[in-house]
């Protein structure tokens, strides 16, 4: 396929997120056939555990974004784990996360994702966050979509819009990591009206503040930037913010930074 990048159109915006949750989809298949499998999962350098999984569903996307999108960087997370970041900032990269929450992954609770997105100065413009598990598929380019009942390996057709919702005036839904909840994470949500608050894996929750299940997700805790990109992609879509603790704007290609995030807050509207 052709686009017009690092400016691509609306229409294109919307044909690369349907792209990406094709790819997903596909990658999908491999994910869930370890899944459903007696398979061992090691640990890497860092110490962040992998499985088979992750490397087989990266495998696939990475053929994939090669022969539809060929010539643009790929930030992948296991090829990063054995070759190394670098330093290396381009205009327009895509960042994959072959399984985000491993964890959950690893013990069967579903709540892991398969993430692709497209970064166009330091905006990612389109991307796909895909939980097989689930059968969940939400995209976001211009609009967000999500695609429910949604197998491995099948066919991507439009699914219903997603769109933020108005804060509630009983207090704020917050939806925060299941595994990394810190004490500056804590301490944001006790200067705030929270009415309610729960827990989930990967970049769903993201994808939970798009379809107006939850207000706000705030982290302090460590993440990359292939955890959050398409997950932001598909909020930003649905008409959410997602920005850095003093109200600036979240930004992508922070290759000084080995590509780690800083701390950010997913809102549904504006900061409340």
């Amino acid at each position: 396929m052709a686009f017009t990048l690092p400016h691509p159109t609306d229409v294109e915006r919307e044909e690369l997120a349907q792209l990406f949750g094709a790819i997903a989809s596909e990658a999908g298949v491999r994910v869930m056939e370890v899944y459903n499998s007696d398979f061992e999962h090691r640990t890497k350098a860092d110490y962040s555990p992998v499985s088979d999984a992750d490397e087989r569903a990266e495998e696939v996307i990475l053929a994939r974004l090669e022969a539809e999108l060929p010539g643009v960087p790929v930030l992948a997370e296991e090829r990063a784990a054995r070759e190394g970041v670098g330093t290396q900032v381009w205009e327009t990269f895509l960042l994959v996360d072959p399984v985000d929450g491993t964890k959950e992954f690893i013990n069967r609770r579903g709540d892991f994702t398969v993430n692709i997105a497209l970064i166009c100065g330091g905006v990612p413009v389109a991307g796909a966050v895909y939980a097989p598990a689930r059968q969940e598929m939400y995209v976001g380019g211009a609009s967000a979509q999500l695609s429910e009942d949604f197998v491995p390996g099948a066919i991507l057709r439009a699914g219903r819009k997603l769109i933020t919702r108005t804060y509630p005036d009983e207090g704020l839904t917050a939806i925060t990591s299941s595994s990394h909840l810190d004490e500056r994470t804590k301490a944001f949500l006790a200067e705030r009206n929270i009415a309610s608050q729960t827990g989930i894996g990967s970049s769903l929750k993201f994808c939970w503040v798009a379809a107006g299940k939850a207000d706000v997700y705030p982290r302090w805790g460590p993440t990359m930037e292939w955890d959050t990109a398409a997950g932001h992609a598909v909020l930003a879509a649905a008409g959410g913010r997602m920005v850095k603790p003093d109200g600036q704007p979240f930004v992508y290609g922070k290759g000084a930074d080995g590509f780690r995030n800083g701390p950010f807050i997913a809102w549904g509207g504006e900061p409340a």
